[in-house]
């Protein structure tokens, strides 16, 4: 299908990777893996032709369509989102104009024996032969289908793009992908922005309608459900699994030790030619054993152990000051923006130690009853905050609310008061900001440096209520693992907004689910909760289906 040969990428002098040769074949679903900075999202690019390798090729048929969903991007903002999604289909409707033209143009020619005249012919024929394949596509139903399965709500169609968040946009451009049925779909990072509910609509819809999948993705439980093969990227090479993502793990451990073995009999086995060498290099009977021992090294291609990310991020939240029983109350308590209500009647407490997750689509008031607690917004009903309750905020957006101009090192520094001052470097080190990274400018950080960076200023001071709202957003695997212990570890109370099912998964013990305008409390951990939705809605289209 599509066949990439003998790819080779350079910057400024280094090479990112060397000669890698792999085909995506119909019906795979592969997750591109690799630490940051591997090459991962250089590679989607140069697949979906926005970035030119510096050698090397890809090449696939060329009716094959291919279509790319990057991390960041921008969308027309004059467009309701309707229309912008239409937009998917805008090849097709330029193709049906095309052989309106040629047509018309053949009405109008009479040089029927011409070379260009039977060139036209030719060219109207291989058109239509191509637009007619499409199948009928009931363009209005499949953009409304895919749009609510996306989350929207038909409310949302005649709305500009403008008004949307960049998650939703994001949305959008997913639903014209989807919408456009490409032989492969190359996806960074999908999941970013999507709530539970979207995320299981996408995973459905890559595994059951998708042709080819390649995707590089943060979200453990998204890559295991949906890809069944793992390509890594790993110092200037790839190394291919038939296996998703938690099997490659254990393939890719077998695969260090057998090459640390091997690398360590080479060694050996290059310090005792060598000792042998240096022993009898004057020793004329010697001279051909020599001489032979010395060629074999020169020609031996020395063995390597693959890198390993042994950078070690080290986290651990300061011991919490005793809080009051119940730190959070809610009785009764609504929010409405203008005549429209978020959500109303919420009547719950958090008991103090009680780890909680907020879950539910976008736009439903998880964030916003967020900053309701925060006494950030008003708000219907009675929220009270217990004795002594310290709150520790870390904001969805709170990467990007950083100083762009200050260097990792100041942002720290001009928050940081007392003794911690004098640890400032030791704090920037188990973060991984060590050495000079200390000193960056914010502005060249990647997103998941900068999540860090803004945890950090979370660490500067004892709380006992953590409230985290997507913390996850930008982070690598283990970076995600690290935190996840260290909030297993946190002894005081914890409220974390969250769509990663992996990172939620041994971590809360109740989820409070946002949704039709009301909270609604679930006694389980996030996989009984959404076993028990998924039981309610088989139900209701069971009820559906009986009346």
């Amino acid at each position: 299908m599509l066949s990439v040969d003998a790819l080779t990428v350079e910057f400024g002098g280094q090479t990112l990777f060397q000669d890698i040769s792999f085909v995506i074949n119909e019906k795979d679903r592969i997750a591109l893996m690799g630490k940051n900075g591997a090459g991962k999202s250089t590679l989607l690019k140069i697949l979906a032709g926005v970035r030119e390798p510096s050698k090397g090729t890809v090449s696939c048929p060329k009716e094959m369509v291919v279509a790319y969903l990057p991390q960041h991007l921008l969308l027309e903002d004059n467009r309701t989102v309707f229309e912008e999604t239409a937009m998917a289909f805008s090849e097709i409707n330029e193709m049906g104009k095309q052989i309106d033209a040629l047509n018309e143009e053949l009405t109008t020619r009479t040089d029927y024996e011409s070379d260009s005249y039977m060139e036209l012919i030719e060219r109207v024929s291989a058109l239509s032969e191509q637009f007619y394949s499409i199948e009928e596509i009931n363009y209005d139903a499949d953009i409304e289908k895919t749009l609510l399965g996306l989350g929207f709500s038909r409310e949302d169609f005649p709305r500009k793009t403008s008004e949307f968040s960049g998650g939703w946009r994001m949305r959008i451009e997913l639903a014209k992908i989807l919408l456009r049925r490409p032989d492969v779909i190359l996806l960074d990072e999908p999941t970013n922005h999507l709530d539970i509910e979207s995320i299981q609509w996408l995973e459905e819809f890559l595994i059951n309608s998708a042709k080819a999948v390649v995707i590089i993705s943060h979200d453990r439980a998204f890559v295991d459900n949906i890809t069944t093969r793992t390509i890594e990227v790993t110092m200037g090479r790839i190394y291919d699994y038939k296996a998703k993502y938690s099997h490659y793990l254990e393939l890719r451990r077998e695969r260090r030790e057998q090459q640390q073995k091997q690398y360590e009999e080479q060694q050996r086995m290059i310090e005792e030619t060598t000792d042998f060498i240096e022993r009898f290099k004057g020793t004329y009977s010697k001279t051909n054993q020599v001489q032979s021992r010395v060629k074999m090294l020169e020609k031996l291609p020395v063995l390597e152990v693959d890198e390993e990310d042994s950078s070690a991020l080290r986290l651990k939240f300061p011991p919490s000051p005793r809080s009051g029983n119940y730190p959070v109350t809610a009785e009764t308590v609504g929010k409405k923006y203008n005549d429209k209500l978020i959500f109303g009647n919420a009547n719950f407490t958090i008991e103090r130690g009680e780890k909680i997750a907020f879950v539910g689509k976008n736009g439903e008031g998880k964030s916003t009853l967020v900053k309701c607690i925060m006494k950030e917004i008003e708000h219907d009903g009675i929220l009270t905050l217990g004795h002594n309750v310290k709150i520790g905020y870390f904001a969805q957006n709170q990467a990007s609310l950083l100083d762009e101009n200050l260097t990792v090192f100041q942002t720290i520094d001009d928050v940081a008061t007392g003794d911690i001052r004098n640890k400032i470097r030791d704090l920037l080190g188990a973060f991984m900001f060590g050495g000079e990274s200390s000193t960056k400018k914010v502005k060249i950080l990647s997103g998941g440096e900068r999540t860090r960076l803004a945890m950090i200023k979370l660490l500067l001071e004892p709380v006992n209520l953590l409230i985290l709202d997507e913390p996850t957003n930008h982070l690598d695997m283990k970076t995600k693992d690290i935190l996840k212990q260290a909030l297993v570890d946190f002894d005081g109370t914890l409220i974390v907004v969250s769509h990663d099912r992996d990172f939620l998964d041994g971590l809360i013990t109740k989820v409070y689910e946002f949704g039709n305008q009301k909270v609604t409390e679930h006694l389980e951990d996030i996989y009984g909760f959404l076993a028990k939705k998924k039981m309610e809605n088989l139900r209701e289209i069971e009820r559906k289906n009986t009346n």
